[in-house]
């Protein structure tokens, strides 16, 4: 066995296929080969090793193996060490690129199996294809272009990923400040209302509490129990939608007997705000396979949200309708709309819309209080519904109030996956 063919060789493409098969054919020839499947890995794994010749492809997803070879060309180790381009990229000026930034051969793809072995013994023997000067410095500066606007590239990238970032400290700021508030408001109702209990207690001390007393108490200790109740399965409901394990209780859901209860439980907020509620023959619409309480607390989320943005003495719409293998449901209200550019950040986890110094401790007021977790939750129920729920609103002006209309779309029948046979 030569010296040549006890070598080590690094070799950067991220084709599984390609790598195995390099590997494979290399290494029955005595080569030592590892593999990465991407750039800055390979140059790890090449600073790690101190192979004597370096395979790289062009087209990789972090860096392009031009620029692989201008890094390692910066080092004081790997200075002369051969690299070659081995790509299936031959367009026109590619391998004139690749050489001009410091490759010493150009290969292309599918390799020969016969022929390959003895192609990297001539590298490592000392093989080095050259460019004419001319044409090495015309290609040189476009390589130095390509990695300028490279660079613009990512820097931009950085930035938007920098501007996101920020956006979701933000989020995650405002959410704690949601939370504490929200669960401020029951824990004063429950602490006030125990406070007087005490008080009543002592008052009458020996004697009996008045029953209205016992019932005003009772009642509101139960109100701030269930908004403390409701603030927690919403953040637990948003866990579980985000780690796919919402679990669904499938059967039969007739949407018009939902659709009447969920009304009941608005018609007093409507009735205190004078918004009327418009609701549509649901009659035709089919009974559908779906987890009934799951779906109920998507509409309901979507009913309030439409609630919650339409000025008092306002409109909200619910109607339905059958398309075939489908239903849609939609809610159009007469609030002040939704800008088109947050129209799908308004579905993620814990984004609210407007600034939370208008949080208020109603639900129901007029862009009162909440979480930011609704349209969030009601997302992640459609979804898990196998449907799809989206927002139609042209812009959002408090004065015009141009709306909002969301759809739900909910398949009539889910999907089962078949057993399989044994």
């Amino acid at each position: 066995m030569t010296e040549t063919t006890k070598a080590t060789i690094v070799y950067i493409e991220d084709d599984t296929a390609s790598r195995m098969l390099v590997q494979r054919v290399l290494g029955n020839k005595g080569f030592e080969v590892h593999v990465a499947s991407n750039g800055l890995d390979g140059i790890a794994i090449v600073r790690e090793k101190r192979p004597q010749l370096i395979l790289t492809d062009i087209n990789l997803p972090d860096m392009d193996g031009r620029e692989i070879t201008t890094r390692l060309r910066s080092l004081p180790h790997f200075s002369n060490v051969p690299i070659v381009a081995l790509t299936a990229n031959i367009g026109p000026g590619n391998r004139e690129l690749a050489l001009a930034a410091g490759c010493n051969g150009f290969l292309t793809k599918p390799i020969d199996v016969a022929s390959f072995p003895k192609q990297v013994e001539d590298y490592l023997k000392g093989r080095d294809e050259k460019l004419k000067p001319a044409e090495h410095q015309e290609h040189l500066q476009k390589h130095a272009q390509n990695l300028v606007a490279r660079l613009e590239s990512k820097v931009r990238e950085l930035e938007e990923a920098n501007q996101r970032l920020r956006e979701l400290d933000k989020m995650k700021s405002d959410f704690i400040v949601l939370v504490s508030h929200e669960m401020r408001t029951p824990l004063t109702l429950i602490s006030g209302y125990t406070h007087l209990l005490e008080e009543n207690m002592k008052q009458q001390a020996g004697g009996q509490i008045p029953a209205t007393a016992v019932a005003g108490i009772a009642e509101g200790l139960t109100q701030g129990v269930a908004r403390m109740r409701e603030v927690i399965n919403e953040i637990i409901s948003v866990s579980r939608i985000a780690s796919g394990t919402l679990d669904l209780a499938i059967g039969p859901v007739q949407i018009g007997i939902l659709v009447e209860n969920l009304i009941e439980d608005f018609k007093q907020v409507c009735q205190e705000r004078n918004l009327t509620l418009h609701v549509g023959d649901l009659k035709k619409i089919p009974i559908i396979e779906g987890d009934g309480a799951r779906i109920k607390i998507a509409f309901e989320n979507i009913l309030g949200n439409a609630v919650k943005y339409t000025p008092d003495g306002g409109h909200v719409y619910l109607v339905g309708r059958h398309i075939g293998d489908t239903i849609d449901l939609i809610v159009k209200d007469t609030g002040i709309g939704i800008p088109p550019d947050e129209h799908r950040h308004i579905f993620k986890q814990f984004y609210v819309l407007g600034s939370i110094e208008h949080h208020s401790t109603s639900k129901s007021a007029f862009q009162g209080g909440g979480l930011g977790l609704g349209l969030a939750i009601a997302k992640g129920i459609v979804e898990a519904h196998n449907g799809r729920i989206w927002v139609e609103s042209e812009k959002r002006d408090p004065k015009t109030l141009p709306g909002s209309t969301f759809h739900i779309l909910l398949p009539v029948k889910q999907s089962v996956p078949q057993a399989s046979d044994n």
